[in-house]
């Protein structure tokens, strides 16, 4: 059986469902704070495990085999709205998990991380970053991932074969869908407005990568032979995108359906900036992401029209508006007490 962390979530979902296709017994752990509706007509078919990391109770791992370790804040604005939650959950409590998986004999370990790891901002040097290219992180969520990186380095031995995957920005449809990452974004703004808004001037450089590529790459991870990935770092994209380009590709995907303008603001220049090379994953393990952001867009949108998620401004597809959403009716909560 196979743990997935955040399976819940937006990647998570989708990689459960590649789980179950290939015929794998999945428990899923997650707080639950986009509840499980994305998991829908999978919901019976995996062990749901409602819980938090940092309260891990070491006897969700009875009868697993591997880990992949999705859970934690997602992004840089939930990251900065908490930065001790954050600290928590993605550095420690991935620790505790480490520690645990050791402790109980699971040797398989992959752990989702960030290529925002790179960032050194716009205006620094423009450089293709490898895995071993050295990094500097600033933001909170760049930090907290690359201190877990070092946890579970420091922890790999015969005994435990921990993965990491520093993954692009992705895209692309989930059951637990976001439109707060930037193609998604894109996506959702030509469907509202008609019009693509890309700032600074678009010069910022994004590795991108889709959802499903994503989930694959992990399970790539799991199955691969363990002289080949144990303590290995890979970084994971499809291509690396100038912002600009990026919006012309989605206008490219729906110019059937939707005509778009693009507009471009160069009025501040503050943005993260990066490329990376994702050469080492189809080296070792032929592994390479291969859906395209324009096939991805139209896929998007008839997904998107399917599960009816057309209420785009609803805070459940935006991480930090969801969060503070959240945080503020439990502010409240403990001043009146019941709702009723």
């Amino acid at each position: 059986m196979i743990l997935v962390t955040g399976g819940a979530g937006y990647i998570g979902c989708v990689l459960v469902e590649e789980l179950l296709a290939k015929g794998e017994s999945v428990r899923v752990y997650d707080k639950l704070y986009f509840g499980e509706t994305g998991l829908g007509r999978l919901r019976d078919k995996v062990d749901l495990v409602q819980g938090d990391l940092r309260q891990f109770d070491s006897r969700v791992l009875d009868g697993i085999d591997s880990v992949i370790h999705l859970a934690g804040l997602s992004n840089d604005p939930t990251a900065e709205f908490n930065p001790k939650a954050n600290y928590e959950m993605n550095t420690v409590a991935t620790g505790v998990l480490a520690k645990a998986c050791k402790q109980r004999g699971i040797k398989r370990f992959t752990f989702a991380s960030s290529c925002s790891i790179y960032d050194r901002g716009l205006f620094s040097e423009d450089l293709l970053y490898d895995e071993n290219s050295p990094v500097a992180p600033r933001a909170a969520y760049a930090v907290s991932n690359y201190e877990a990186e070092r946890i579970l380095l420091d922890m790999c031995d015969d005994d435990f074969c921990p993965v990491i995957l520093r993954q692009g920005t992705v895209y692309g449809f989930s059951p637990r869908m976001r439109y707060d990452l930037v193609v998604n974004t894109f996506v959702k703004d030509a469907l509202i407005k008609g019009i693509l808004t890309v700032f600074c001037g678009g010069e910022m450089w994004r590795p991108l990568v889709d959802v499903s590529d994503t989930a694959k790459a992990h399970i790539c991870c799991v199955e691969a032979p363990a002289e080949k990935v144990r303590g290995q770092i890979f970084n994971l994209a499809y291509k690396n995108y100038r912002i600009l380009e990026l919006a012309h590709w989605v206008r490219e995907a729906l110019k059937d359906r939707i005509k778009l303008d693009i507009q471009v603001d160069y009025s501040h220049y503050k943005a993260r900036s990066y490329r990376v090379s994702s050469q080492k994953i189809e080296t070792v393990l032929g592994f390479k992401p291969i859906v395209a952001v324009k096939e991805s867009v139209q896929l998007m949108i008839q997904k998107i029209y399917d599960y009816g998620y057309t209420d785009f401004l609803h805070p459940r597809y935006y991480n930090i508006e969801w969060m503070t959403l959240l945080y503020n009716m439990e502010q409240t909560l403990a001043k009146i007490g019941s709702v009723f």
